[in-house]
């Protein structure tokens, strides 16, 4: 294995290191707001759910690796490229605690790179309509009609119990539908790395075309995305828990159960959705279930720029990143050392104002405009 590929293959895990507390929030978010689990806790469960939601499928890995971009067209050098523009858009949008897509970043990454690299005809644009753009537009809305009718449904079935056993009910099966999400974001959102991996082994002649990702690719992906969720991301955990709506234990339960579920199918279809704007979709869709609920649309306008944005500047960045390191050795090291200073600036930057365990909740969260349910 050449020196290069190596490069690569450490570049992949460090994303999906970055992936794993970027998206942490997805499934843990609403948990820890209403105090279905304590901060500390819920992190390390989804961490070791998201490790074994890793072996549970590799349909998603396959859409990456050959659905996307014609690997007889590119090198581990354009992949390298486009982890480097996801890695930094990653790591921009966690600073900022804003749950955008750290699938699209991957995706736009390793377009914008191969655009640069072998021109338009090495992207398979059949592929990324159907597997990627489409997926994009209808499944945070998708989530959020489900998460609607599931939360409408939930209040109605517990009207008629008493209110603190009913929130030490839907508390306790936050429990279950939160370490669902976590295991269906293991099942999805690792396989992405896996899928990258194999591609660039696939180009450095390592594995045959259309190959399905090694074990050990399965393994240290799923590694590295449970490191990364085991740290938490509390910024974006913040947001999605406090900044949308006051989160109850019924609405929290409906939307981890509409966003697993949704994942789940998706993963099985080979669908590379965006587990971020699932779980964002379904916690907009439970806000808005509960009659009288303040929901901050002017959060969800901003998390759609956000969402807009994602998959061009990371194409961008890729594009650029692929560029100088198609340039030779120094080119490579050059991008490299540039991408660490930047995500040493960006982690200085977040020290100025941290956001831990002990003070994702210290958010005065937006009032309803009546009291009731």
């Amino acid at each position: 294995m050449s020196v290069i590929v190596i490069a690569v293959v450490v570049t992949a895990l460090l994303f999906d290191f970055t992936n794993g507390f970027h998206d942490t929030a997805n499934a843990m978010a609403t948990s820890i707001a209403t105090g279905a689990l304590r901060p500390k806790v819920a992190v390390a469960i989804a961490g070791v759910l998201n490790l074994i939601g890793a072996f549970l499928s590799v349909e998603v890995a396959r859409t990456i690796s050959s659905g996307l971009v014609d690997d007889t067209k590119i090198t581990p050098v354009v992949i390298f490229g486009g982890l480097v523009g996801a890695i930094l858009w990653n790591l921009l949008t966690w600073l900022l605690g804003m749950p955008s897509s750290s699938s699209h970043a991957l995706f736009g990454g390793l377009i914008g790179a191969t655009w640069v690299a072998a021109g338009a005809d090495a992207i398979k644009f059949a592929g990324v309509v159907s597997k990627v753009l489409i997926p994009l537009v209808l499944s945070p809305v998708v989530a959020g009609i489900v998460a609607l009718a599931a939360t409408y449904f939930a209040y109605r079935i517990a009207s008629r119990g008493e209110e603190g056993t009913i929130t030490r009910g839907f508390r306790l099966s936050q429990i279950v539908s939160a370490s669902m999400v976590a295991l269906a974001h293991g099942t999805n959102d690792a396989q992405k790395t896996m899928g990258v991996i194999t591609l660039t082994l696939i180009t450095a002649g390592s594995l045959p075309a259309d190959a399905g990702p090694p074990l050990w690719v399965i393994a240290s992906c799923g590694v590295a995305i449970a490191l990364g969720t085991s740290l938490g991301g509390w910024r974006i955990i913040q947001t999605l828990g406090k900044r949308i709506s006051e989160i109850q234990s019924p609405q929290g339960f409906a939307a981890e159960t509409s966003s697993a579920a949704v994942i789940l199918t998706s993963a099985h279809l080979g669908f590379a959705l965006s587990t971020t704007q699932v779980c964002t979709g379904s916690i907009f869709g439970a806000g808005a279930g509960r009659r009288l609920a303040n929901v901050q649309w002017g959060v969800a306008g901003r998390m759609a720029l956000a969402w807009l944005l994602t998959l061009p500047a990371a194409a961008i960045v890729g594009a650029l990143a692929a560029w100088v390191a198609a340039s030779g050795t120094l080119g490579t090291v050059l991008v490299a050392v540039f991408g660490v200073a930047i995500a040493a600036g960006i982690y200085t930057l977040s020290r100025r104002t941290p956001v831990t365990a002990d003070n994702v909740n210290d958010v005065p969260a937006p009032q309803p405009v009546a009291v009731g349910a």
